[in-house]
């Protein structure tokens, strides 16, 4: 199988976290429902690919989002024992109770940096949601869960249009403050340049927020999302959001398409030399195999070179 030439770039971190968000972010954008036991086996092929933080489900109510109403039935037959983190997105307190009854040890909260895409998503306006996170946050913590925190419309919003590089900071700054230990900078609807992404993230470095508690998630609507990667990279961010076959976008937000694929996302990092412990070929067979499932091909230009 053909692989880029390794050269390595000492200012770029040396190794990188994939956060895997296919078999959520991915499959809850799906007019598809795909089985229980069809989920699994992505999951565990996956995993067999080297990913080794798969975001498995949501569990918000069935009727908001179909595709994942099995979380339930789905958790339990996830194999703990491999090294593999399983996080789970959940809404609100109704969906950590449901988190913890399911022995779930890593959970995330999915907040906004505008007031019309809060409302919208959570029902909630932008000062409300920090209100609805706190003892959710809180209580996640002190039963020893690990808590992310998305924060979407960082770089724009449908509805508002630019979102001030200082307002995202501010939401940002509060998730972290309530316990979150990692804040993903969500590009929702892909408008971000690589600038903006230096700019922001440079921002909350301005305001002492550690590098290290910050990743990225970028969706490629303009054919920027490798672009923001390098700046994110540049920048010290060493987590990177993506999407197994290019699964996904957000089914509140109609202008966004879909995530990074992660196969493009593992091309460029393994010609750069860094490390993410993720077996591209297997990682290809995984999304070709997942494409049939779905009865459509991957977006992925990485899985589609490669599958000729």
């Amino acid at each position: 199988m053909p692989a880029p030439l390794r050269v390595v770039d000492a200012g770029l971190p040396a190794q990188v976290t994939v956060y895997e968000v296919g078999p959520r972010d991915g499959l809850q954008n799906e007019s598809t429902v795909v089985s229980t036991d069809v989920k699994t086996e992505f999951i565990r092929r996956l995993a067999d690919a080297g990913l080794s933080v798969i975001e498995a489900t949501s569990l918000v109510r069935p009727e908001w989002v179909p595709q994942l109403a099995d979380a339930e039935q789905l958790m339990p037959l996830l194999d703990p024992g491999r090294g593999v983190r399983y996080p789970v997105l959940v809404p609100n307190r109704r969906g950590l109770d449901r988190a913890l009854g399911l022995g779930v040890e890593e959970i995330a909260v999915f907040g906004s940096a505008t007031e019309t895409f809060a409302r919208r998503n959570l029902n909630r306006g932008f000062e409300e949601q920090f209100e609805m996170f706190a003892p959710v946050v809180a209580d996640a913590t002190d039963a020893g869960l690990r808590v992310r925190a998305y924060l979407s419309m960082c770089f724009g919003d449908p509805w508002e249009g630019e979102v001030p590089i200082a307002q995202v900071v501010l939401a940002g700054q509060r998730l972290l403050d309530l316990g979150a230990r990692e804040l993903s900078l969500g590009d929702t609807i892909g408008v971000g340049t690589p600038g903006h992404v230096s700019a922001l993230i440079n921002a909350f470095g301005d305001v002492d927020v550690d590098v290290g508690s910050l990743a990225v998630h970028f969706h490629d609507t303009y054919g920027q999302a490798l672009a923001n990667t390098l700046a994110a990279l540049q920048c010290g961010v060493s987590t990177v959001d993506s999407s197994a076959g290019g699964l996904g976008g957000c089914p509140y937000a109609e202008s966004a398409t879909g995530n990074l694929a992660t196969e493009d996302l593992v091309w460029m990092l393994d010609g750069l030399g860094i490390e993410t412990g993720v077996d591209i070929g297997a990682l290809v067979a995984t999304s070709i195999w997942m494409a049939g499932r779905l009865g459509r091909p991957s977006p992925s230009r990485v899985v589609q070179a490669l599958a000729r």
